[in-house]
């Protein structure tokens, strides 16, 4: 078992433990009370591939779970899917999961003579806190499993006010690093992969994979029924950026847009 395995098995574990601590300081169950399931979808124009300058459209479920709070929750489309074990209101910590999709020559004429990219997921913790009632700031810490072997972390801090009684307008800064086991799999170039793609030869080290900002605006149909509309742009940076896949083929700036919709089931557990 690698370490990255290690730390990742670790941070379950450290959650179960809080949630034996609670039940036994409490006298119930760490999850007794009232919990939200929000579960949608996402459908958005994008790269075909991190890093390339052509787009296309797709979908993607837009899932999360948690506690339910005295206030409603802000929520972001860049939020993977997630459950939330500590939540104080000001404070949420959880697991955290990522589908990611394979990627192989059919993706692009760019990526001939790359190696594919399996299918897979990363899995980690999240923390968000709320330093005021219109300020959100999230970190996601995530372990590749089966597509790459390196660990991601996504940082967004968002603003979010009501510019009508059921419209909300949010945005703010994002940025994203990664180990270089992330980047072997994307945007590394080895000696056979050189000769087989045209591209020069590119051993990536771990660093920023990008920073940027994006932007939504939120319209709440009823009280559990939400659509909403979003941009985000991002460059790339770093390793990613120096790579001959995206200097030779593809592009630094990457934009998203697009719209979702998502419902919240509301339930309680005893």
């Amino acid at each position: 078992m690698s370490h990255r395995s290690v730390v990742s098995i670790s941070l379950l574990i450290a959650f179960s433990s809080f949630g034996s601590a609670f039940a036994q300081e409490s006298g119930q169950h760490f999850w007794s009370g009232d919990w939200y399931l929000s579960v949608g979808v996402a459908g958005f124009s994008a790269p075909k591939f991190e890093g390339s300058r052509r787009y296309e459209f797709r979908f993607s479920p837009l899932i999360s779970a948690g506690r339910q709070g005295s206030a409603p929750r802000f929520s972001s489309r860049n939020d993977n899917p997630s459950f939330a074990l500590m939540d104080n209101g000001a404070f949420r910590a959880g697991i955290v999961g990522k589908f990611v999709p394979s990627r192989d020559e059919g993706d692009g004429h760019e990526l001939k003579g790359m190696k594919k990219v399996k299918w897979g997921a990363e899995a980690g913790g999240f923390v968000e806190v709320y330093p005021t009632d219109f300020l959100r700031a999230r970190a996601e810490v995530r372990q590749g499993i089966r597509s790459h072997d390196g660990v991601v972390a996504d940082l967004a801090v968002d603003a979010f006010t009501d510019i009508a009684p059921d419209l909300q307008l949010s945005g703010g800064p994002r940025a994203t690093f990664a180990t270089s086991g992330y980047y072997d799999a994307y945007y590394g170039v080895n000696a056979k992969q050189a000769a087989a793609s045209g591209l020069d030869q590119y051993k990536p080290s771990s660093g920023i994979q990008s920073y940027g900002a994006g932007a939504a605006l939120t319209w709440k149909a009823t009280e559990n029924l939400s659509a909403s509309s979003f941009l985000e742009y991002k460059r790339l940076a770093g390793p990613a950026a120096d790579s001959s896949l995206v200097r030779e083929r593809g592009s630094k700036n990457q934009v998203l847009i697009g719209v979702s919709a998502t419902y919240k089931f509301n339930f309680s557990l005893q």
